[in-house]
């Protein structure tokens, strides 16, 4: 296979192994390598709805999002989130953050009454789940509620970010 071995060994203490060998890679494998890389789609000046109703969490994200040049609009529950969205004119956001266990309407039920509006971006708008649930059949709930993608709190920067990155890069590899 044209590779090396190298075999490192001290009696008494242990062995190491390094094994390299290379592989042609097809390109779907390759599109799925570069995915994983941070991807390079900007944020910059995209515009988000942000649902939580902790505030310490809410200040968190919003910075988070703010160092990245996003406008962030917040809302404290899901009714708020709903009345925002519904009152903005259509193509407003390009995200929603929605925390799911939230009191007066939780993001589960937001969720399914946003994507019910008769808009067209009611059907599109990404909508990210975040939430401290995190077994899989919380990822199922979020998913039938029409969420598109799970974020397990807590979550950093980077992955707040690449999640959003990678929405983006696949709205726009479909249309």
């Amino acid at each position: 296979m044209g590779g090396v071995i190298e075999v490192e060994s001290k009696p008494g203490v242990g062995s190491k192994f390094v094994v390299e060998v290379t592989f042609d890679i097809g390109i779907e494998d390759k599109k799925k390598m570069e995915m994983g890389k941070e991807s390079e789609v900007s944020l910059d000046g995209m515009k988000f709805l942000l649902v939580e109703d902790v505030e310490m969490n809410m200040e968190i994200a919003k910075i988070m999002l703010e160092d990245a040049g996003i406008e962030v609009i917040t809302a404290e529950n899901g009714q708020v989130a709903v009345n925002i969205f519904h009152n903005c004119p259509e193509g407003t956001f390009d995200a929603i953050l929605m925390d799911v266990r939230m009191p007066v309407m939780d993001g589960l039920a937001a969720t399914k009454i946003i994507r019910a509006l008769s808009r067209v971006d009611a059907a599109t708008v990404p909508i990210i789940a975040m939430t401290a649930d995190a077994y899989e059949e919380d990822i199922q709930k979020t998913a039938e509620a029409g969420m598109n993608a799970h974020l397990t709190k807590p979550f950093n920067q980077k992955e707040l970010l690449q999640t959003l990155r990678n929405l983006y890069v696949d709205r726009t590899t479909i249309s």
